[in-house]
């Protein structure tokens, strides 16, 4: 039984409700933490203001989001391809494995070096960076998806005279797209994180560059702004991702409630 939509709105509001009265009862009503350790919601609010009146804030937001989109869809360009070949092919899993292996562990934020070295301090850097974080997530879940789609549907089509191309465009990747979306959906929650870090390491222009120039003079009101705009962004974006999927994979939805009726 689905809930209603406007109830699940207001319950999930209610969450965000909670956590900012509680914020101010421990800011505003009982002063337990100075203005430069917690600054009042009222005071990240006048400073979003602010920022937003000078342009500034929206300036930085597209300055980050620019730089996740175009990280992102490199990621995915690449990324999903080599996951269809290594899901679909043992041989292609046996070469590739091994490097992707030893690569996944490095985090991020340590490739920083190398991509400032590379790419310079420009935009390039932390659009590698967005690849590097998107990348293995996207990878992973392709090559989940595709191993474990039905067999029968990939002896159905071999039985009916398809070749391998054939059932792997008609059949394999169609019914992995599921697991591939949702590895799409984790790269792009972990390109945030690496787009902030690189942001805040090589400061030109972005929310990762707000926040560490606001921390850099104790205005910890622009530092919360920074973080909420991120956390209001990544969020936006999920829900994109929930709309698309809900809408692109609803065939499925109504096969389940088939089976279960």
């Amino acid at each position: 039984m689905s809930m209603h939509p406007l109830r699940k709105l207001l319950m999930q509001v209610s969450g965000i409700l909670f956590v900012v009265l509680i914020w101010e009862i421990a800011t505003g009503v009982l002063h337990l933490f100075k203005p430069i350790i917690l600054p009042a919601p009222d005071e990240v609010l006048t400073a979003a203001i602010g920022l937003a009146g000078t342009g500034q804030l929206f300036e930085d937001a597209g300055w980050s989001l620019l730089r996740v989109l175009l990280g992102f869809v490199v990621a995915a360009a690449v990324a999903v391809p080599v996951g269809v070949a290594m899901g679909w092919s043992r041989m292609a899993s046996y070469v590739v494995d091994p490097v992707i292996e030893i690569l996944r562990p490095i985090p991020p934020i340590a490739w920083i070096g190398l991509a400032i070295l590379w790419f310079g301090l420009g935009i390039n850097s932390a659009i590698f960076l967005v690849f590097i974080g998107a990348f293995f997530p996207i990878v992973l879940n392709t090559i989940a998806g595709v191993r474990n789609v039905d067999k029968k549907l990939i002896e159905v089509a071999y039985t009916f005279g398809a070749g391998d191309f054939e059932v792997l465009r008609k059949v394999v990747i169609p019914a992995a797209l599921p697991v591939i979306f949702t590895g799409l959906r984790v790269g792009m929650g972990i390109g945030w994180m690496c787009v902030v870090a690189a942001e805040m390491l090589n400061p030109q222009h972005g929310l990762g560059d707000l926040i560490w120039s606001a921390s850099s003079f104790a205005q910890t009101d622009q530092v919360f702004v920074g973080m909420i705009s991120i956390g209001i962004l990544g969020l936006l974006i999920n829900q994109l991702f929930q709309i698309a999927g809900d809408r692109i994979f609803a065939w499925q939805k109504g096969i389940s409630k088939g089976g279960e009726e």
